[in-house]
């Protein structure tokens, strides 16, 4: 197979040139330099090796762990037993963020149906929008703390 410029992998592989260099950048893709121009030029084993790294990134594994994972392949060892230690990892991470997500998320909700029949108020000096400084999980009379002139 012939080699490929930065922008024929890229294009190969549906994601940017920058993408490509940044993996050459954090080392875990190197290229050889085309001697007659000076140009990165990827062959065979970079295409599949950035092919992985593209897939790991999908199921959550950072540059970090990719390359932790990579390391210990070329020395021979199996990396799937640590591969499954750190996606065990990132499943808990994600739990966490998704909770919190749908803590988020309820909270945006719960406003939205409160701000719903609050009035409209003009900014006094104290206040830029009562319906942000007001909101709490807490139901709020805004007409007893006097923001708005109703």
């Amino acid at each position: 197979m012939n080699s490929l410029t930065v922008s024929q992998l890229a294009k190969q592989l549906s994601i940017s040139a920058d993408t490509v260099r940044h993996y050459v950048r954090s080392g875990l893709i190197n290229p050889e330099r085309d001697p007659n121009n000076g140009y990165k030029r990827f062959h065979s084993e970079d295409i599949k090796r950035l092919r992985f790294i593209l897939q790991a990134k999908s199921l959550g594994f950072s540059l970090a762990d990719i390359k932790t994972i990579i390391d210990q392949a070329s020395y021979g060892e199996s990396p799937c037993p640590q591969v499954r230690v750190i996606m065990e990892a990132r499943l808990k991470e994600t739990a966490a963020k998704i909770a919190a997500m749908q803590a988020t998320y309820q909270q945006m909700q719960d406003a939205m149906l409160r701000w719903q029949t609050q009035p409209d108020c003009t900014p006094t000096g104290e206040h830029i929008c009562h319906l942000i400084e007001g909101f709490s999980n807490q139901v709020c009379d805004f007409k007893e703390e006097g923001c708005c002139e109703v």
